[in-house]
C-alpha cells in the first residue's frame, strides 16, 4: 500500500505564490514519475505538470513559466512552486505517482485564487 499526503494548498490573490507538497509513504520500491494534475469544477482533470526520475520536466502551456516542479528522491516527494497565480488556476490540486506499473493518486488539496 502506497499513501500520498499533499500540503499547501490555501487561498491567495491573484499574482501571489503558494508552494505544494506531495509525500509518498509505504511499500515503496521505486519511484519512477511524479507529478501535479488539477480539476477545476465541471472541468476535466488536467495535467499540470510532471518530472521523471531522473529530473525530466513536463508543462502544461497554460503554466509555463509560472509554476516549477521538483522532487527529492531521498524523500520521496514532489514540489510544485506556483508563482504569478491566476482566479483560472483555481482547483483542486491531486498529486500522481507511477511507481513500477502501478499509478496512485493523493486525496487533492483546495487552490483558489481570488482576483
Amino acid at each position: 500500500q502506497v499513501d500520498l499526503v499533499e500540503s499547501g494548498g490555501g487561498s491567495v490573490q491573484a499574482g501571489g505564490s503558494l508552494k505544494l507538497s506531495c509525500v509518498a509513504s509505504g511499500d515503496i520500491d521505486t519511484i519512477r514519475a511524479m507529478g501535479w494534475y488539477r480539476q477545476a469544477p465541471g472541468k476535466q482533470r488536467e495535467l499540470v505538470a510532471d518530472i521523471t526520475r531522473s529530473g525530466r520536466t513536463n508543462y502544461a502551456d497554460s503554466v509555463k513559466g509560472r509554476f516549477t516542479i521538483s522532487r527529492d528522491n531521498a524523500k520521496n516527494t514532489v514540489y510544485l512552486q506556483m508563482n504569478s497565480l491566476k482566479p483560472e488556476d483555481t482547483a483542486v490540486y491531486y498529486c500522481k505517482v507511477i511507481i513500477s506499473l502501478y499509478v496512485y493518486w493523493g486525496q487533492g488539496t483546495q487552490v483558489t485564487v481570488s482576483s
